[in-house]
């Protein structure tokens, strides 16, 4: 069971990036009859998913940390990177970015930070999920090829 948990955390993160970012908020701009409406009510889903992603993100580095076996492996240091440039981008987008789009502050370019930084946030997220899974089905593959090679 514990061997999973790293799993749902990565799926988790990435499956609420992509659906606030991707779907919802583009969704409220879409339907809401005033941009201003829209724009409050996605501040607040991407307030929320910043605390999502802040709480992923650091129970996957207490588990990297731990170094608890995970699916017949570790979860290795090439993820630390991964893991906290994706929970820096989301501290950074809510307390340094959000603040200023809030302020109508350059909003051209503060948008477009925002919206970079979300991206790559978003990447950060799916590269985790993606070396976890990935070295999940590796590890499985490893110990069927062993299994085979030892009863030859």
């Amino acid at each position: 069971m514990s061997a999973r948990i790293p799993v749902w955390l990565a799926a988790l993160w990435w499956g609420s990036l992509m659906t606030v970012g991707f779907l919802v908020v583009p969704l409220l701009f879409a339907h809401l009859p005033q941009v201003a409406m829209a724009g409050g009510m996605a501040a607040r889903l991407f307030t929320a998913q910043t605390w999502v992603s802040c709480v992923c993100a650091m129970l996957l580095l207490v588990i990297l940390r731990s170094k608890r076996p995970l699916a017949g492996g570790l979860i290795t240091q090439d993820l630390l990177p991964w893991i906290v440039g994706g929970l820096l981008l989301a501290l950074l987008s809510e307390f340094a970015v959000a603040p200023r789009i809030m302020a109508r502050e350059n909003l051209r370019l503060w948008h477009g930070a925002g919206s970079v930084m979300f991206v790559v946030q978003w990447l950060c997220a799916g590269v985790t999920f993606w070396k976890l899974t990935a070295s999940r089905s590796d590890t499985s593959r490893d110990h069927a090829a062993t299994a085979a090679d030892s009863q030859v």
